[in-house]
């Protein structure tokens, strides 16, 4: 039997692909790579662009790790195009409200993440039922982002990883009852 290797989530693998590239840049450009990239005052095209710069390879290899095992069950689940749609958008609310509130830098994609492990937990929701798996994820991460923001000083966006969850809870609930889409709109 020959075996072939499937890209069998699109959206997810491209992202991690652009993501190690943009590291692999920045290291070779000294940082100018995520000077260009970040979120900071003022922005534009940076609302989009903060998710695919990381700081170093461990933040790098954090973010990815975790993408890699919830993103491809959330792209099943919702499609490749959905899917899309819900990490610029997450993107560009996180960036705003961030730069809005508190007036911070933002890099990473921490938020989309953290958006994608609250929607893994609504992949097995059916009608009239509320896994218990989805309320422990959410009382588990987002309940230790919130205390990590009250007590810890230190460079991550909490801020950052509620909104994600907060995004993934909301895109849960529109999409909650809706079917796969059809091939066509993957």
């Amino acid at each position: 039997m020959k075996l072939k290797i499937s890209y069998n989530s699109p959206v997810v693998l491209s992202f991690v692909i652009v993501c190690g590239i943009v590291l692999l840049v920045n290291t070779l450009t000294a940082g100018a790579a995520n000077k260009i990239l970040a979120l900071r005052q003022p922005f534009s095209y940076q609302l989009l662009t903060y998710i695919f710069a990381h700081a170093n390879m461990a933040h790098l290899t954090g973010n990815m790790t975790l993408m890699l095992l919830v993103g491809p069950v959330v792209e099943e689940k919702y499609g490749s195009k959905r899917l899309l749609l819900m990490i610029f958008t997450t993107a560009v609310i996180t960036g705003l409200l961030s730069a809005l509130i508190f007036h911070t830098g933002l890099i990473g994609a921490s938020g989309i993440v953290f958006m994608m492990i609250v929607l893994s937990a609504f992949t097995n929701i059916k009608a009239g039922k509320i896994p218990l798996t989805l309320i422990l994820v959410v009382v588990c991460y987002l309940g230790n982002e919130v205390i990590s923001g009250l007590f810890s000083q230190d460079d991550v966006s909490q801020f950052g990883h509620i909104a994600g969850g907060v995004l993934g809870l909301v895109w849960g609930a529109i999409f909650m009852y809706g079917k796969k889409p059809p091939a066509s709109e993957q």
